[in-house]
């Protein structure tokens, strides 16, 4: 891709797009937006794969954290929207939030286990500041906030988290 060879782009959107879709559903939970999001993605990867350094992380974590970014500038402004037009909408009628689908569904079961063994093995400060960051898409003075901890100690143990997270969890391969 760095070389402008469009068929690595067109073999890595077959490899990848199921993962970032994941990430960007999770978090949007709307699929035409994930959607539209996944392709932004992939536009940046297709911009930036010369940029790519593999001794900085993995292909599936710069991946991920281009889709987790992309989503959560996605999710705000539509919040930032909805705010907006909350005044337009009529009196008694509530706004329907679309549903997860199956396609929320990550691929890889094992996967997904060792993840949710690698979390629970976390002290659990750092497993909620983990979950309301990435899991529920809370900027880190977000978290600070709900949960009144200051934000310090929310970068803190985010951290911590992540750093016994990737050594417990090695190198998970999604593409």
């Amino acid at each position: 891709m760095a070389a402008g060879d469009a068929q690595a782009l067109s073999d890595f959107y077959d490899e990848a797009s199921r993962y970032v879709q994941t990430i960007t559903l999770r978090i949007l939970r709307d699929p035409d937006e994930a959607e539209e999001v996944t392709l932004d993605v992939f536009q940046q990867v297709w911009k930036l794969a010369g940029n790519y350094d593999p001794a900085r992380c993995s292909v599936s974590s710069w991946i991920g954290m281009m889709a987790r970014s992309r989503a959560l500038d996605r999710w705000r402004s539509l919040q930032s929207r909805r705010r907006m037009l909350a005044d337009e909408i009529p009196e008694g009628v509530e706004p329907v939030a679309p549903g997860v689908g199956a396609e929320t569904e990550l691929s890889s079961a094992q996967q997904r286990e060792r993840v949710r063994s690698a979390l629970s093995a976390l002290p659990d400060e750092q497993r909620r500041m983990i979950e309301l960051s990435f899991w529920e898409g809370l900027s880190h003075s977000e978290v600070s906030e709900k949960t009144g901890v200051p934000l310090g100690t929310v970068k803190t143990r985010i951290r911590l988290g992540m750093l016994k997270l990737k050594e417990s969890l090695g190198e998970v391969r999604h593409v």
